[in-house]
């Protein structure tokens, strides 16, 4: 009697998870994808020009804003990141130096896009 309740108590629970809609945004809800969207901006050329040191380090690449600070000393290129500190970055960063995991690892330094 036992096993009984138990399956069947397992059952609802997977039949819980097949039939709970998923947002499409990969465990993210809407309120949460808006928030998101407010808190990045559109930043200017100028307003990014300010971001040109090695403790305050934003540059663009393709139109796109990051606040690249925090990777600065961890950079295997040294002090190559700091070339265009505060200006576009885009040509040196599509170089042939970087692997394609740069491509993946930049996503988190996003901070907004440049104001056109």
């Amino acid at each position: 009697m036992e096993m009984i309740a138990v399956a069947l108590l397992l059952a609802a629970l997977l039949g819980a998870l097949f039939l709970y809609p998923r947002s499409a945004g990969k465990g993210k809800t809407e309120g949460d994808l808006q928030t998101i969207a407010k808190k990045l901006k559109t930043y200017t050329k100028e307003e990014v020009s300010l971001h040109n040191k090695r403790d305050d380090c934003w540059i663009i690449v393709k139109d796109k804003v990051y606040n690249v600070t925090p990777y600065v000393e961890e950079h295997p290129g040294g002090d190559a990141i700091l070339n265009h500190a505060g200006g576009d970055s885009t040509e040196g960063f599509f170089g042939p130096q970087h692997a394609t995991r740069v491509f993946d690892m930049v996503d988190e330094f996003y901070i907004g896009d440049v104001k056109l």
